[in-house]
């Protein structure tokens, strides 16, 4: 090993070990946020139980409902942390139509709700954390159940190989996304509009940091009546 490629390689041990130590402390601290936060919701609702005056029922109101909002911000951010954990040392052979049916499974609710269509294409196999890919397909398919404009949401999942690696594609006709803030929209607590209030922001982000850590790259593409959201995989050899 060369002088220069030793010193790359030291500087990306630096870098994961950042990150590392970044995600525990992280992970911690919304351990240590999250009981509070839930003992102050669950105190709130036991008082709303009893009778109270009109401003009291407001008042405690307005503490659960930030208390919910707190509990899922928590939630979050200890999502973002074990995303960062990835690691590819650790990964094993997933069949990415695997994660898929698991996802639709878990937002089966959702797309019932919305009488949303989704349809896929043959997808691969590729290395990595089966965990951390059905959550990337929870996260752009729940993005677009909950943000899409359209009355009948369809959604088309599909996979093509360029070369040495997989692109693969979550396309919606939810009515696009503004030029200017296809890069914006993966930055942490970043929301288009206060209709996308409901949301803490973190999706997106969450699923850039899964995708980087398997090797790959995220980004997003739209068009007048419809959104994509493209993502790469390094092809399996052999």
């Amino acid at each position: 090993m060369s002088l220069a490629s030793e010193g790359e390689g030291n500087a990306g041990a630096g870098l994961r070990k950042a990150d590392t130590d970044f995600s525990e402390l992280l992970f911690r601290a919304c351990h240590d946020l999250r009981s509070p936060s839930r003992s102050i919701q669950t105190t709130a609702q036991l008082i709303a139980r009893e009778p109270a005056n009109t401003h009291l029922s407001e008042g405690l109101g307005i503490i659960i409902d930030n208390a919910r909002r707190l509990d899922s911000l928590i939630d979050r951010l200890a999502s973002y942390s074990i995303a960062l954990q990835t690691e590819p040392a650790s990964f094993q052979p997933v069949r990415m139509d695997v994660c898929l049916r698991t996802a639709l499974a878990s937002l089966h609710g959702q797309i019932s709700a919305r009488n949303a269509g989704v349809a896929s294409r043959e997808l691969p196999r590729v290395s990595g954390d089966a965990d951390r890919l059905t959550q990337l397909f929870e996260e752009l398919l729940g993005n677009a159940l909950q943000h899409g404009r359209a009355q009948t949401p369809r959604i088309e999942i599909a996979a093509d190989q360029r070369g040495d690696e997989w692109l693969i594609g979550v396309r919606d006709n939810g009515g696009g996304i503004p030029e200017a803030s296809l890069e914006r929209i993966f930055r942490p607590f970043e929301k288009l509009s206060a209709a996308h209030r409901a949301g803490c922001g973190m999706g997106l982000t969450i699923c850039r940091v899964i995708v980087e850590r398997h090797g790959g790259r995220l980004w997003a593409e739209s068009g007048r009546d419809s959104a994509a959201f493209l993502f790469t995989l390094p092809v399996v050899s052999g």
